[in-house]
């Protein structure tokens, strides 16, 4: 299950295509939960890996040999769930999923969930900022 060596990807539908039968199953669900979770944000490929933008970057992820991997693009949303992540390997950017582990569907949508919240409270920040410095 290993990533395709492929240079480049121009749509996800061709980065799950490139995947073994187990990981693109598992990974068109992670893709449904999330534009279930997310239905406005858009779909790209970003670093060769499927990715979501709304409001900025959301969420990204891929497979990999022994795991796939969900990127949150937050530091603090992986803080947010520290206890419910706590099973699963972690490192700055990425938590890891065994492919033999059940999918964590519910989780995935919390984590996406709190990642629009966190994008939407930036943006605002970001527009009242913007104001604040045209007065």
């Amino acid at each position: 299950m290993e990533k395709s060596k492929t240079p480049g990807f121009s749509s996800v539908d061709e980065y799950l295509t490139s995947l073994g039968d187990e990981a693109s199953a598992t990974l068109k669900r992670v893709r449904t939960i999330i534009k279930e979770a997310a239905p406005e944000a858009e779909e790209t490929i970003s670093y060769q890996m499927p990715a979501y933008k709304y409001h900025g970057m959301l969420i990204y992820f891929a497979a990999w040999k022994n795991h796939w991997g969900l990127y949150p693009a937050s530091s603090a949303t992986r803080e947010f769930f520290k206890d419910e992540l706590a099973n699963y390997k972690q490192s700055k950017g990425t938590i890891q999923f065994p492919w033999n582990a059940p999918l964590p569907e519910d989780l995935i949508t919390q984590i996406v969930k709190k990642r629009v919240v966190e994008n939407m409270e930036a943006a605002k920040e970001k527009t009242t900022k913007t104001r604040k410095i045209k007065h």
